[in-house]
């Protein structure tokens, strides 16, 4: 089962989304400054609040779901936390990010007392609240980030983070916040936790291979995944001394990936549906369905007819259909999971510059597709 919406007139693409807890609401950036919050009644949708504090377009949104707030990063170098009043309102407060650059992308801890941004300017940004003078403040992850942050995700001890970035390079870093965190425990990643300490580097390929798009930790945190704009998607695991896979793939590249389980991710991208791709008993990765079932709608009943008459009159067959073989009709831009986590997800949304947010049930794909099993 598929659920496709639009909201409201909104016709121009949807940069990003994120849901509240009870997947009730949904924070949309409808590319521009503005994030727009609506509430699901059914199918249909209601705006309850435009979030316009930003100058120039969102390019991030994260929703906390226990402390339920939101927080958004901009092309103006900001970023804001906004907290919900007894009105319903959202309220925004400043963070201090000290970059010169557009922040790209922004994520909650799985804590959420901390969050990070990627920026622009060659560095992320780790972000607190510091409780003495009541404001959100940042310390610097520079070294040796080389370009543009475009992807961070986080591993579940809440310390550990990935990045991946223009300089076709992937990293996991020490995001250890020592004022307002314990020492955290050794991973197969490494033992030395402080701030910004390289853990790991990954090249997307020995000659380049393109800048990486997006990167997911997996459920337990000894694997990440990440793709990349030649194509390919490519895990490393930490218990294995770092050893990387990579699949290039016959699709176009792909814009968003994350973990449905511990063998088993979700891609998406320029080709306009999700794709899944999983690890077998021996490590390697494969691709495993398109998870798009859909086929292309006939434009009217005497579609064989018009055919028949174009061959007699043109010699040719008339192509004017423009219409994709897939729900999405354009690059999908964003996928966030919607029931369930990472170990086990059981359904999964997909927003993109078509404007439309389509929500993906695995189980019932399970069994649409012959021969689908997802472990």
């Amino acid at each position: 089962m598929v659920e496709q919406h639009r909201f409201g007139n909104i016709i121009s693409p949807i940069t990003c989304h994120a849901w509240n807890k009870d997947r009730t609401q949904i924070a949309i950036s409808p590319n521009n400054q503005e994030v727009h919050i609506y509430h699901r009644n059914g199918s249909d949708w209601k705006l309850l609040d435009v979030l316009n504090q930003h100058d120039l377009r969102v390019m991030g949104i994260d929703w906390a779901p226990n402390t339920n707030r939101i927080v958004t990063c901009a092309v103006d170098r900001n970023a804001y936390v906004w907290t919900q009043g007894e009105d319903g309102k959202w309220k925004p407060t400043l963070v201090l990010l000290r970059i010169n650059r557009a922040a790209t992308c922004v994520k909650w801890s799985p804590d959420e007392n901390k969050f990070a941004v990627g920026s622009g300017a060659r560095l992320i940004s780790v972000c607190y609240f510091e409780s003495e003078n009541d404001w959100w403040v940042s310390k610097h992850i520079k070294k040796p980030i080389r370009s543009t942050i475009t992807s961070i995700d986080w591993h579940p001890n809440n310390v550990l983070l990935v990045a991946g970035s223009t300089d076709f390079k992937v990293r996991v870093f020490s995001a250890y916040i020592k004022d307002i965190e314990k020492t955290p425990e050794a991973t197969p990643w490494g033992t030395k936790m402080s701030l910004g300490q390289l853990m790991a580097e990954f090249p997307n390929s020995a000659s380049g291979g393109g800048w990486v798009h997006s990167v997911s930790f997996s459920p337990d945190g000894n694997k990440i995944c990440w793709v990349a704009h030649d194509s390919s998607i490519n895990v490393a695991d930490a218990t294995k001394g770092n050893a990387m896979i990579k699949l290039k793939t016959e699709f176009l590249p792909f814009l968003s990936c994350t973990w449905i389980s511990n063998h088993s991710i979700v891609a998406a991208g320029h080709s306009c549906m999700p794709l899944l791709y999983s690890l077998d008993t021996n490590g390697q990765l494969h691709f495993s369905a398109k998870l798009d079932t859909s086929q292309k709608k006939e434009a009217g009943g005497l579609s064989a007819m018009r055919k028949f008459q174009s061959l007699d009159k043109q010699a040719r067959v008339e192509i004017s259909d423009t219409n994709l073989d897939s729900i999405h009709q354009n690059a999908i831009t964003c996928l966030c999971l919607y029931g369930g986590t990472k170990a086990d997800a059981i359904k999964f949304s997909t927003s993109g510059l078509d404007g439309q947010l389509v929500i993906w049930n695995l189980l019932s794909l399970e069994k649409e597709i012959q021969g689908l099993k997802i472990f």
